[in-house]
Protein backbone atom coordinates (compact mmCIF):
# COMPACT_ATOMS: atom_id res chain seq x y z
CA UNK A 1 0.00 0.00 0.00
CA UNK A 2 1.43 3.43 -0.88
CA UNK A 3 2.02 5.98 1.84
CA UNK A 4 -0.74 8.33 0.70
CA UNK A 5 -3.37 5.62 1.18
CA UNK A 6 -1.84 4.72 4.54
CA UNK A 7 -2.00 8.39 5.52
CA UNK A 8 -5.69 8.50 4.63
CA UNK A 9 -6.26 5.42 6.78
CA UNK A 10 -4.46 7.19 9.64
CA UNK A 11 -6.87 10.13 9.30
CA UNK A 12 -10.08 8.10 8.96
CA UNK A 13 -10.62 7.47 12.72
CA UNK A 14 -10.36 11.22 13.35
CA UNK A 15 -12.35 12.65 10.42
CA UNK A 16 -15.28 11.40 8.36
CA UNK A 17 -13.89 10.45 4.97
CA UNK A 18 -16.29 12.63 2.97
CA UNK A 19 -15.97 15.63 5.31
CA UNK A 20 -12.36 16.68 4.89
CA UNK A 21 -10.08 17.80 2.09
CA UNK A 22 -6.35 17.08 1.91
CA UNK A 23 -4.00 19.53 0.18
CA UNK A 24 -0.24 19.10 -0.20
CA UNK A 25 2.05 21.80 1.23
CA UNK A 26 5.30 22.20 -0.67
CA UNK A 27 8.69 23.55 0.30
CA UNK A 28 10.26 21.25 2.88
CA UNK A 29 13.90 20.35 2.30
CA UNK A 30 13.77 17.07 4.25
CA UNK A 31 12.18 13.71 3.45
CA UNK A 32 9.08 14.82 5.33
CA UNK A 33 5.88 15.70 3.49
CA UNK A 34 3.11 17.91 4.81
CA UNK A 35 -0.59 18.21 3.99
CA UNK A 36 -3.28 20.57 5.22
CA UNK A 37 -6.49 18.92 6.37
CA UNK A 38 -9.57 21.14 5.97
CA UNK A 39 -12.77 20.07 7.64
CA UNK A 40 -15.60 22.55 8.05
CA UNK A 41 -14.12 25.68 9.59
CA UNK A 42 -11.21 23.78 11.15
CA UNK A 43 -7.81 23.01 9.67
CA UNK A 44 -4.92 20.81 10.73
CA UNK A 45 -1.54 19.73 9.39
CA UNK A 46 -0.67 16.10 8.80
CA UNK A 47 3.02 15.18 8.56
CA UNK A 48 4.25 12.13 6.68
CA UNK A 49 7.68 11.26 8.10
CA UNK A 50 8.69 7.79 6.95
CA UNK A 51 10.53 6.07 9.86
CA UNK A 52 12.59 4.10 7.32
CA UNK A 53 14.16 7.43 6.27
CA UNK A 54 14.00 9.54 9.44
CA UNK A 55 14.19 9.02 13.19
CA UNK A 56 11.06 10.71 14.51
CA UNK A 57 11.95 10.40 18.19
CA UNK A 58 13.74 13.80 18.39
CA UNK A 59 10.73 15.46 16.75
CA UNK A 60 8.42 14.04 19.42
CA UNK A 61 10.67 14.44 22.46
CA UNK A 62 12.02 17.90 21.66
CA UNK A 63 8.47 19.10 21.01
CA UNK A 64 7.83 18.41 24.71
CA UNK A 65 11.05 20.11 25.79
CA UNK A 66 10.55 23.37 23.88
CA UNK A 67 6.81 23.53 24.61
CA UNK A 68 7.47 23.12 28.33
CA UNK A 69 9.78 26.14 28.15
CA UNK A 70 6.99 28.29 26.73
CA UNK A 71 7.75 28.26 23.02
CA UNK A 72 4.97 28.09 20.46
CA UNK A 73 5.40 24.92 18.36
CA UNK A 74 3.00 22.74 16.36
CA UNK A 75 1.07 20.61 18.84
CA UNK A 76 1.18 16.87 18.18
CA UNK A 77 -2.52 15.95 18.39
CA UNK A 78 -2.36 12.34 17.16
CA UNK A 79 0.54 10.13 16.13
CA UNK A 80 1.21 6.76 14.56
CA UNK A 81 4.91 6.48 15.32
CA UNK A 82 5.26 3.07 13.72
CA UNK A 83 4.13 4.40 10.34
CA UNK A 84 5.40 7.94 10.82
CA UNK A 85 2.15 9.90 10.56
CA UNK A 86 1.46 12.89 12.79
CA UNK A 87 -1.62 15.10 13.08
CA UNK A 88 -0.51 18.61 14.09
CA UNK A 89 -2.12 21.91 14.98
CA UNK A 90 -2.21 24.36 12.08
CA UNK A 91 -0.10 27.47 12.69
CA UNK A 92 -1.35 29.17 9.52
CA UNK A 93 0.44 30.36 6.39
CA UNK A 94 2.47 33.39 7.53
CA UNK A 95 6.21 32.92 7.84
CA UNK A 96 8.78 35.57 8.71
CA UNK A 97 9.74 35.30 5.02
CA UNK A 98 6.32 36.76 4.15
CA UNK A 99 6.89 39.81 6.39
CA UNK A 100 10.33 40.91 5.20
CA UNK A 101 8.90 43.72 3.08
CA UNK A 102 7.02 45.00 6.13
CA UNK A 103 7.84 48.42 7.60
CA UNK A 104 8.11 46.66 10.98
CA UNK A 105 10.84 44.29 9.74
CA UNK A 106 13.54 45.60 12.09
CA UNK A 107 11.14 45.31 15.01
CA UNK A 108 10.35 41.72 14.01
CA UNK A 109 14.06 40.92 14.01
CA UNK A 110 14.54 42.52 17.44
CA UNK A 111 11.74 40.38 18.88
CA UNK A 112 13.28 37.28 17.30
CA UNK A 113 16.75 38.09 18.64
CA UNK A 114 15.20 38.16 22.12
CA UNK A 115 13.44 34.88 21.37
CA UNK A 116 16.68 33.27 20.18
CA UNK A 117 18.40 34.38 23.41
CA UNK A 118 15.64 32.67 25.40
CA UNK A 119 15.92 29.53 23.24
CA UNK A 120 19.69 29.50 23.82
CA UNK A 121 19.14 29.27 27.59
CA UNK A 122 17.09 26.06 27.48
CA UNK A 123 19.04 23.39 29.40
CA UNK A 124 20.60 20.56 27.39
CA UNK A 125 18.18 17.72 26.77
CA UNK A 126 18.30 14.19 25.41
CA UNK A 127 18.47 14.02 21.59
CA UNK A 128 20.41 17.28 21.38
CA UNK A 129 23.76 16.31 19.86
CA UNK A 130 26.88 18.30 20.73
CA UNK A 131 28.26 20.43 17.92
CA UNK A 132 31.81 19.16 18.42
CA UNK A 133 34.82 19.23 16.10
CA UNK A 134 33.88 15.99 14.36
CA UNK A 135 30.33 17.23 13.73
CA UNK A 136 31.62 20.55 12.35
CA UNK A 137 34.11 18.76 10.10
CA UNK A 138 31.31 16.60 8.73
CA UNK A 139 29.20 19.68 7.97
CA UNK A 140 32.08 21.29 6.09
CA UNK A 141 32.62 18.07 4.13
CA UNK A 142 29.12 18.50 2.66
CA UNK A 143 30.45 21.47 0.66
CA UNK A 144 33.41 19.51 -0.68
CA UNK A 145 31.45 16.35 -1.41
CA UNK A 146 28.31 17.78 -2.96
CA UNK A 147 29.16 21.17 -4.47
CA UNK A 148 32.85 20.92 -5.35
CA UNK A 149 33.19 17.21 -6.19
CA UNK A 150 29.74 16.36 -7.53
CA UNK A 151 27.99 19.55 -8.69
CA UNK A 152 30.86 21.29 -10.50
CA UNK A 153 33.38 18.41 -10.63
CA UNK A 154 36.33 20.53 -9.48
CA UNK A 155 39.57 18.77 -8.52
CA UNK A 156 41.59 20.57 -5.85
CA UNK A 157 45.31 21.14 -6.33
CA UNK A 158 47.73 20.35 -3.49
CA UNK A 159 47.78 24.08 -2.56
CA UNK A 160 43.99 24.23 -2.59
CA UNK A 161 43.79 21.12 -0.42
CA UNK A 162 46.07 22.78 2.11
CA UNK A 163 44.07 26.03 1.95
CA UNK A 164 40.82 24.12 2.51
CA UNK A 165 42.21 22.21 5.50
CA UNK A 166 43.52 25.40 7.10
CA UNK A 167 40.20 27.20 6.54
CA UNK A 168 38.27 24.27 8.06
CA UNK A 169 40.53 24.25 11.11
CA UNK A 170 40.05 28.00 11.60
CA UNK A 171 36.25 27.75 11.29
CA UNK A 172 36.01 24.76 13.61
CA UNK A 173 38.17 26.43 16.27
CA UNK A 174 36.05 29.60 15.96
CA UNK A 175 32.90 27.59 16.71
CA UNK A 176 34.43 25.65 19.59
CA UNK A 177 35.75 28.73 21.40
CA UNK A 178 32.27 30.24 21.74
CA UNK A 179 29.92 29.70 24.70
CA UNK A 180 27.88 26.55 24.10
CA UNK A 181 24.10 27.01 24.16
CA UNK A 182 20.95 25.36 22.85
CA UNK A 183 20.86 25.95 19.08
CA UNK A 184 17.88 25.46 16.75
CA UNK A 185 20.26 25.09 13.73
CA UNK A 186 17.83 26.47 11.12
CA UNK A 187 16.47 29.59 12.80
CA UNK A 188 15.65 31.39 9.54
CA UNK A 189 12.75 33.13 7.85
CA UNK A 190 11.08 29.96 6.55
CA UNK A 191 11.09 28.22 9.94
CA UNK A 192 9.66 31.11 11.97
CA UNK A 193 5.92 31.69 11.74
CA UNK A 194 3.57 34.43 12.84
CA UNK A 195 0.40 32.98 14.31
CA UNK A 196 -2.02 35.36 15.99
CA UNK A 197 0.23 37.75 17.90
CA UNK A 198 2.91 35.13 18.57
CA UNK A 199 6.06 33.87 16.91
CA UNK A 200 6.06 30.11 16.42
CA UNK A 201 9.01 27.86 15.65
CA UNK A 202 8.98 24.85 13.34
CA UNK A 203 11.61 22.37 12.12
CA UNK A 204 13.18 22.22 15.58
CA UNK A 205 14.05 18.50 15.63
CA UNK A 206 17.74 18.98 14.74
CA UNK A 207 18.45 21.18 17.76
CA UNK A 208 21.96 20.79 19.19
CA UNK A 209 24.29 22.15 21.83
CA UNK A 210 26.41 24.54 19.81
CA UNK A 211 28.03 27.98 19.39
CA UNK A 212 26.19 31.02 20.70
CA UNK A 213 26.30 32.84 17.33
CA UNK A 214 24.92 29.99 15.21
CA UNK A 215 21.18 30.81 15.33
CA UNK A 216 21.93 34.51 15.03
CA UNK A 217 23.72 33.80 11.73
CA UNK A 218 20.73 31.74 10.55
CA UNK A 219 18.46 34.69 11.33
CA UNK A 220 20.51 37.71 10.20
CA UNK A 221 22.48 36.16 7.32
CA UNK A 222 19.56 34.14 6.02
CA UNK A 223 20.31 32.14 2.85
CA UNK A 224 16.87 33.21 1.54
CA UNK A 225 17.04 36.95 2.28
CA UNK A 226 19.84 39.51 2.45
CA UNK A 227 19.53 42.28 5.00
CA UNK A 228 20.97 45.68 4.01
CA UNK A 229 24.39 46.09 5.68
CA UNK A 230 23.35 49.08 7.78
CA UNK A 231 20.35 47.20 9.19
CA UNK A 232 22.44 44.09 9.78
CA UNK A 233 25.04 46.13 11.68
CA UNK A 234 22.34 47.73 13.85
CA UNK A 235 20.79 44.34 14.65
CA UNK A 236 24.16 42.77 15.38
CA UNK A 237 24.85 45.48 17.98
CA UNK A 238 21.35 44.95 19.36
CA UNK A 239 22.02 41.19 19.61
CA UNK A 240 25.34 41.82 21.35
CA UNK A 241 23.60 43.95 23.99
CA UNK A 242 20.76 41.43 24.38
CA UNK A 243 23.05 38.40 24.64
CA UNK A 244 25.25 40.24 27.15
CA UNK A 245 22.23 41.21 29.25
CA UNK A 246 20.98 37.60 29.16
CA UNK A 247 24.48 36.50 30.31
CA UNK A 248 25.10 34.42 27.20
CA UNK A 249 28.37 36.32 26.79
CA UNK A 250 31.01 36.79 29.48
CA UNK A 251 33.83 39.34 29.08
CA UNK A 252 33.38 39.34 25.30
CA UNK A 253 34.08 42.49 23.28
CA UNK A 254 31.84 43.42 20.35
CA UNK A 255 34.82 42.89 18.02
CA UNK A 256 35.20 39.29 19.24
CA UNK A 257 31.44 38.73 19.01
CA UNK A 258 31.41 40.00 15.42
CA UNK A 259 34.34 37.73 14.51
CA UNK A 260 32.49 34.75 16.02
CA UNK A 261 29.39 35.75 14.07
CA UNK A 262 31.18 36.25 10.75
CA UNK A 263 33.23 33.06 10.85
CA UNK A 264 30.27 31.02 12.07
CA UNK A 265 28.46 32.38 9.03
CA UNK A 266 31.20 31.20 6.69
CA UNK A 267 31.02 27.69 8.20
CA UNK A 268 27.22 27.60 8.01
CA UNK A 269 27.06 28.96 4.47
CA UNK A 270 29.62 26.46 3.18
CA UNK A 271 27.41 23.70 4.58
CA UNK A 272 24.23 25.30 3.21
CA UNK A 273 25.62 25.69 -0.31
CA UNK A 274 26.57 22.01 -0.25
CA UNK A 275 23.13 21.00 1.00
CA UNK A 276 21.39 22.97 -1.76
CA UNK A 277 23.41 20.96 -4.30
CA UNK A 278 22.75 17.70 -2.45
CA UNK A 279 19.02 18.39 -2.56
CA UNK A 280 19.27 18.60 -6.34
CA UNK A 281 21.67 15.70 -6.95
CA UNK A 282 20.49 13.19 -4.35
CA UNK A 283 16.86 14.13 -3.75
CA UNK A 284 15.83 15.58 -7.12
CA UNK A 285 14.79 18.91 -5.54
CA UNK A 286 15.96 21.75 -7.79
CA UNK A 287 14.04 24.53 -6.01
CA UNK A 288 17.00 25.43 -3.80
CA UNK A 289 19.53 25.97 -6.60
CA UNK A 290 18.59 29.68 -6.78
CA UNK A 291 20.04 30.07 -3.28
CA UNK A 292 23.50 28.66 -4.10
CA UNK A 293 25.09 31.79 -5.61
CA UNK A 294 23.83 34.24 -2.95
CA UNK A 295 25.17 31.87 -0.29
CA UNK A 296 28.57 31.61 -2.01
CA UNK A 297 28.63 35.42 -2.29
CA UNK A 298 28.15 35.70 1.50
CA UNK A 299 31.24 33.51 1.95
CA UNK A 300 33.32 35.49 -0.52
CA UNK A 301 32.35 38.87 0.93
CA UNK A 302 32.92 37.96 4.57
CA UNK A 303 36.23 36.21 3.82
CA UNK A 304 37.62 39.47 2.43
CA UNK A 305 37.35 41.00 5.91
CA UNK A 306 39.66 38.42 7.51
CA UNK A 307 43.26 38.01 6.26
CA UNK A 308 43.34 34.36 7.35
CA UNK A 309 40.40 33.65 5.02
CA UNK A 310 41.70 35.63 2.03
CA UNK A 311 42.75 32.48 0.14
CA UNK A 312 39.38 30.80 0.75
CA UNK A 313 37.53 33.91 -0.41
CA UNK A 314 39.59 34.20 -3.58
CA UNK A 315 39.09 30.51 -4.37
CA UNK A 316 35.32 30.87 -3.92
CA UNK A 317 35.19 34.08 -5.97
CA UNK A 318 37.55 33.14 -8.81
CA UNK A 319 36.91 29.42 -9.24
CA UNK A 320 33.86 28.11 -7.38
CA UNK A 321 31.38 30.88 -8.26
CA UNK A 322 32.19 30.97 -12.04
CA UNK A 323 31.99 27.18 -12.33
CA UNK A 324 28.79 27.10 -10.31
CA UNK A 325 27.29 29.72 -12.65
CA UNK A 326 28.19 27.51 -15.63
CA UNK A 327 26.56 24.48 -14.06
CA UNK A 328 23.44 26.44 -13.10
CA UNK A 329 23.17 27.71 -16.69
CA UNK A 330 23.19 24.10 -17.91
CA UNK A 331 20.56 23.17 -15.33
CA UNK A 332 18.25 25.94 -16.51
CA UNK A 333 18.27 24.79 -20.15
Amino acid sequence: MNRYKSLQQFLNPHFKEDEYQLAAITGDASFRRYFRVNTGDQSYIVMDSDPDKLDNTPYIELNKVFSQHGFKLPKILQADEKQGFFLLSDLGNTHLADLLGDEDRTLHYKHLIKLSAQWAQIPPAQYMKVFDGEFLQFELSIFRDWLVDNFIGEQLSADEQKMWQQACELLINNALEQPIVTVHRDFHSRNIMRTGQQWAIIDYQDAVQGPVCYDLVSLLRDCYFKLPEQELDYLLHYAYDEFSEQQLLQDTSFAMFKRWFDLTGVQRHLKAAGIFCRLKLRDGKSGYLNNVLPTLTYISNVSKEYPELTALGQWIEQIIIPQTKQRLTKESK
